[in-house]
């Protein structure tokens, strides 16, 4: 528009200008003034802000450390007043040997947390038993506290039945402390049984001194805490107690604010003073350049419009914001590209100027030019497109258009190549697997549910197979996790390789799978499918000079005809699985509506196995062990039966793996211990009794803190205490297990190796371990007198036995047959059928009256 001013006008319409534009600037320097006395208010108010905060943290983080020491105390009395021990000695009776002596609660708790103060209250609210600084007093805590603590007692009292504590802070001799309460327990030992009355209640107190705080503060980045008298105390203080009755802290307080204005402040004021500077130098400038502009208006007048359509290019350049910028004029033809344009994409800008941009950018939804003459289209919005680099590669760009005011287009494309391929590999690590590259439970879950909604139908039902892997956590524990991940993925391929394109494996966990398989009506088909998976997953697995060998147990359930809902089709699965475990493993099992039931009968039956074991439910019989050279009774086994009032006598074959599963195999074993021994108190002297020691007890356990437990209670001679162990314990943990065999064989206890035969290393346990005699396994001795060659595996066990100066005990004696056989190759000791069945206790001590030790003969089966 400038160019139609007549040159005549334009002094004039200059000097109209420069009026104009200093009367601007005028107004701009008061309205930075105005801005300027906003931001220091906004400053100060920030400042205070700041402050405030701060303060509350304080008070915040100061409370939320007073909590985590009471939390602390009151979570250590409560563990030492569940302890059925604890309860038993210091409720039950009060031991002061076994407390303090025996440094159960005693000095230790002072030496280990700080305690100054542990106390027992009994029922009626004595104190029994205190320990004051690690050192045994006799002091009542009301006395020692200052202040009664009636309440507190009766509240830990109340709580006794959820086993839970309860904490106050007092003001101690001018400090605050923390006192916690909790009411003594049997705990979950069962051994302990719980007496009437009031209970005793437990204390643990810790003051909070000027070191202690001085801790908390470091530890929750509190400065300086400290406590203060009463009259400094302000609203930056913190109350403890009730009302502050037990004192009050205080802490070295930042000041953010104050330090905020001390650098903001000068900056605001040296900003002012430059920007008045500013407009004093513009507007000198201004003056100037309005003389100069009255003698060169005219030849300016062409660049002043030159720039200022350049000054509007690159401010759409600006808001556009992107990495190459490109412009097309109304035909769709590229008219400009930046430099940019060919360090991105390594194409030559000269070669696609004039060139079509729909050429060189495609857009999924039609053409890019389609899209730029969209009615209504917001400018801000942008677009994905793709394009072609000079290497041939298919790259992504991101394209931001702005419409020109002479027709036409411009924007910015940006390359986002990587960040596509960055959000593809999070999607897909989302719902994959990442050791194997499996489906994982999320893909599992979102596949499942598009097919159940496919609506299966009996004629052609979605089948699902939960496949666990049978002898992997040995591959783990003995060649380690890069051996165990080598096995996954070898059995993840070779599952792939079993099934078609359109069904899913997923690993799910572990060495846990799943297969959805779809287009598979007949159970043969399922059949042939399964044993194809096993068979596939029973191929030797190659780890470097060795071979490793698993199997796998499949559970099987199917929708419709199991299920329609995706969480209870697995359940059924994981049910149907559990039975093939069950039935012997490396096998298949379909899902069947009375396998949810023995389930059900299998979790009752543990709750009355928990009962049995405490009320006394469980039984003891004991099958003789005789010398074979001349018949003499040396000992007897002892088996545990079970008197169940519904069942009547269940079968340990039923209720040791329930045991052993749920955990009560400990409580079972301590039982059997304890009577088996008492017991053998009435039988000669020179008689032993062997108990069998189960794998999972071995490793859970205390187990030789137990034994002789039972053998202080019992009083039994440790010398005819034989104890059975198998192979599997010393599968796991060899080093650990020979620790343990070591500390039993210290007690004095006999140790014997059980089932000797049917494991593949029991030659090297034998001379590495402390065993007094080893068990020649039933299936040996069963095959006697068949053939040469059983006879030849016996004599020579007992060979083997004699050279490593074990005794050497036949199982499973059934004719007189194989008893001779057995004496015939100079077996040590026997037991079985034919020499008599297991009894009962009393029918046992009767047994052993008839049937004199002295005897020369063998003794009558007993049938």
């Amino acid at each position: 528009m400038l160019e139609n001013i007549p040159t005549s006008a334009a002094p004039a319409l200059n000097r109209t200008s420069v009026a104009l534009i200093r009367a601007s600037l005028l107004k701009f320097a008061g309205l930075l003034v105005s801005v300027f006395l906003l931001a220091a208010c906004l400053l100060f108010y920030v400042a205070h802000d700041l402050d405030t905060v701060e303060e509350h943290e304080g008070i915040f983080y100061i409370n939320k450390a007073i909590k985590s020491v009471e939390k602390h105390v009151t979570t250590t009395v409560k563990d030492y007043a569940s302890w059925g021990e604890a309860y038993k000695h210091l409720h039950q009776m009060v031991d002061v040997d076994w407390a303090f002596a025996q440094a159960n609660i005693g000095s230790g708790v002072y030496k280990n947390f700080g305690y100054q103060g542990v106390f027992v209250v009994d029922g009626a609210d004595r104190t029994v038993y205190s320990v004051i600084r690690g050192e045994l007093k006799s002091v009542d805590i009301a006395q020692w506290l200052g202040r009664p603590i009636d309440a507190l007692l009766n509240e830990a009292r109340a709580a006794a039945g959820k086993e839970a504590a309860v904490s106050t802070i007092v003001n101690f001799g001018g400090i605050p402390a923390v006192v916690a309460a909790s009411a003594l327990t049997p705990g979950n030992d069962l051994t302990v049984e719980a007496v009437d009355g009031p209970v005793s209640v437990l204390v643990f107190v810790e003051p909070l001194d000027s070191a202690r705080l001085q801790a908390i503060g470091t530890d929750y980045g509190i400065k300086a805490l400290r406590i203060v008298t009463h009259d400094k105390v302000s609203s930056t203080t913190v109350q403890l107690g009730e009302d502050g009755s037990a004192g009050h802290l205080l802490w070295e307080l930042e000041k953010p604010g104050k330090k905020l204005l001390g650098f903001m402040l000068p900056l605001i004021g040296v900003a002012a003073s430059v920007v008045w500077l500013m407009t004093w130098v513009l507007l000198r400038r201004t003056t100037f350049a309005a003389k100069t502009l009255e003698d060169n208006y005219a030849s300016l007048q062409t660049s002043q419009i030159a720039l200022i359509k350049s000054e509007q290019r690159f401010r759409d350049v600006a808001e556009a914001s992107s990495d190459w910028i490109w412009e097309i004029d109304a035909q769709g033809q590229l008219s400009y590209l930046s430099e940019r344009f060919e360090e991105i994409t390594g194409l030559s800008r000269n070669a696609w100027i004039g060139a079509d941009l729909d050429n060189l950018l495609r857009f999924d939804s039609g053409k890019l030019s389609q899209w730029l003459k969209m009615p209504k289209r917001h400018p801000n919005t942008s677009v994905q497109c793709s394009y072609i680099d000079s290497q041939g590669q298919a790259r992504i760009a991101r394209l931001h258009a702005r419409e020109m005011v002479d027709e036409g287009f411009r924007g910015t494309a940006c390359d986002i190549t990587d960040e596509v391929e960055a959000r593809r590999r999070i999607d897909y690590l989302s719902q994959h697997d990442a050791l194997t590259g499996l489906p994982n439970r999320t893909r599992l879950q979102a596949f499942l549910d598009g097919k159940l909604r496919a609506v299966s139908t009996r004629e052609a039902p979605l089948v699902m197979l939960c496949l666990d892997l049978d002898r992997f956590k040995p591959v783990n524990d003995l060649l380690g996790h890069a051996a165990g991940d080598h096995v996954l993925n070898t059995v993840s391929k070779r599952l792939g390789d079993c099934v078609r394109t359109g069904d899913l494996v997923a690993r799910i966990g572990g060495d846990e799978f799943v297969l959805i398989i779809t287009d598979m009506s007949s159970q043969d088909e399922i059949d042939a499918l399964c044993q194809r998976l096993i068979h596939s997953i029973e191929e030797p697995i190659a780890l470097g000079a060795q071979e490793v060998f698993v199997s796998a147990s499949i559970g099987i359930a199917m929708a419709p005809n199991d299920a329609c809902e995706a969480a209870q089709l697995m359940r059924y699965a994981d049910i149907a699985l559990y039975e093939a475990k069950a039935g012997g493993r490396h096998t298949w099992r379909f899902y069947a509506g009375d396998m949810n039931a023995k389930i059900i009968e299998r979790r009752r039956l543990e709750s009355d196995l928990r009962y049995a074991i405490k009320h006394g439910e469980l039984r003891l019989h004991f099958q003789p062990r005789v010398r074979i050279v001349d018949g003499r009774l040396v000992g007897a086994e002892a088996l545990v039966r079970w008197q169940h009032p519904v069942h009547g006598l269940v079968s340990p074959d039923t209720f040791i793996p329930i045991a052993e599963e749920s955990g009560l195999i400990v409580s079972l074993s301590d039982w059997v211990l304890t009577a088996a021994c008492e017991s053998a108190n009435h039988w000669p002297n020179n008689m032993f009794v062997s108990i069998n020691l189960s794998s999972t007890e071995f490793r859970r356990g205390n187990l030789v803190a137990r034994v002789q437990k039972a053998l202080c209670e019992t009083g039994f001679d440790p010398t005819r205490l034989e104890l059975e162990l198998t192979e599997n314990i010393m599968l796991v943990d060899a080093t650990g297990a020979l620790e343990i065999m070591r500390a039993l064989k210290g007690l004095g206890v006999r140790l014997a190796m059980d089932d000797f035969g049917t494991g593949y290393s029991s030659l090297s346990y034998l001379r590495s371990f402390p065993f007094d005699g080893l068990k020649i396994d039933r299936s040996f001795v069963n095959r006697l007198g068949e053939n040469e060659k059983d006879k030849s595996v016996i004599q020579a066990i007992v060979g083997l036995g004699r050279a490593l100066s074990l005794t050497v005990t036949a199982e499973g004696i059934e004719t007189a047959e194989q008893l001779e056989l057995l004496k015939a190759v100079l077996c040590d000791e026997g037991q079985g059928y034919f020499l008599s069945r297991p009894l009962d206790s009393e029918a046992f001590d009767l047994w052993v009256r008839d049937k004199k030790i002295e005897q020369t003969g063998p003794p009558i089966p007993s049938h």
